[in-house]
């Protein structure tokens, strides 16, 4: 009897870990993993296992900008079981990552984003354990290109965040619920009359389409997109459009 009410409080609870074959990773690519449920002392019913795919979200609202974490995507591993004290259950686990993934791994600027795994089990009448992995994303190789294109354009990678909403263009629109913006400024160099280029990508299976958000300093501001079919990826052509679209 003692046991059962340690157990009910959370006391010598069962503990789960995700182990990621790799936690490096693109938008889109698959991923494996094993989630390990370690018993504690005594017997528990778990009454569901999820894993979520997370990052950081930036919020704008009347009271100013904060951060707050977000779900792009969960799945739910298990539905109930029961896990003997000192057991341990190892559950194989096999998904893709959101096409929409944010990208972590940048070289420049201030990098504000974050993305990770999240595992969690829910023990009926006990405290939660919970187990964060991170996840570290790189981009695709349109997007890599683009990048590399606006800095020949002259223009520099100041800042990275990630913002609650969705984005909409003329032949496209993004699901995950955030979306990513990549803060460009002109170096010295810089021939347009721009202040600030903010891109957005959202990637598909075959293509990755890109939002191009313009700060002119005369012009006022403005919104271009297009999209980069991921078989016809070319740096020379990707700068002439974008010198093109910039002027």
């Amino acid at each position: 009897m003692f046991k059962k009410i340690l157990a009910t409080v959370g006391i010598g609870a069962a503990k789960v870990d995700t182990i990621l074959q790799t936690e490096h990773l693109q938008p889109g690519q698959k991923f494996s993993a094993e989630i390990l449920i370690q018993g504690g002392d005594v017997e528990q019913e778990i009454s569901g296992l999820d894993l979520a795919l997370m990052t950081k979200v930036k919020v704008e609202d009347d009271n100013g900008d904060y951060f707050t974490n977000h779900v792009i995507e969960s799945w739910h591993i298990v539905d109930h079981c029961t896990v003997a004290a000192g057991e341990l259950k190892r559950i194989p686990f096999e998904a893709r990552l959101h096409s929409e993934t944010p990208i972590t791994e940048l070289n420049q600027g201030l990098n504000q984003t974050q993305v990770w795994l999240a595992t969690g089990l829910n023990i009926d009448m006990a405290l939660d354990p919970t187990d964060k992995d991170p996840i570290y994303v790189y981009p695709n190789e349109a997007v890599r290109t683009f990048m590399q294109a606006i800095e020949r354009c002259g223009f520099n990678l100041v800042k990275s965040d990630v913002e609650k909403g969705f984005l909409q263009a003329s032949t496209f629109q993004s699901t995950s619920g955030c979306y990513q913006e990549l803060e460009y400024k002109p170096n010295a160099s810089n021939l347009f009359d721009l202040k600030e280029v903010e891109l957005s990508f959202v990637p598909e299976a075959h293509k990755t389409h890109v939002l191009i958000e313009l700060d002119r300093a005369f012009r006022g501001d403005g919104y271009i997109d297009m999209t980069i079919e991921h078989d016809q990826v070319n740096l020379s052509q990707l700068c002439d459009q974008l010198e093109h679209l910039l002027n």
